[in-house]
């Protein structure tokens, strides 16, 4: 048996041509996972990042309500020291006299 007969050039064409066709399929499925791992990747980033994004704001938030109420109470408190300086009957009520 020769090789000739065993490998026909029509046969080792074909054989080829499917090693050819098995390795580009491979490549793209390599290439559909990449492209699969990138778009996961990207939407977890997103996410994390819209939820670092939210809890900076509420951060942000938070100090601007304290930074407001602290000047509420430090008005507040200053109202009840000039209503307690004042005198609460007219001058010249009968009690007072």
């Amino acid at each position: 048996m020769k090789v000739s007969k065993v490998w026909s050039e029509k046969k080792a064409r074909k054989c080829l041509w499917l090693a050819i066709v098995a390795f580009v399929a491979l490549q793209i499925y390599f290439v559909q996972e990449m492209l699969a791992a990138l778009i996961l990747f990207t939407g977890a980033f997103v996410v994390l990042s819209l939820v670092a994004l939210i809890l900076y704001l509420v951060d942000r938030a938070g100090q601007w309500g304290l930074g407001w109420a602290g000047h509420q109470a430090r008005r507040g408190l200053t109202l009840a020291e000039d209503l307690s300086k004042k005198q609460l009957r007219r001058p010249r009520s009968e009690t007072a006299q």
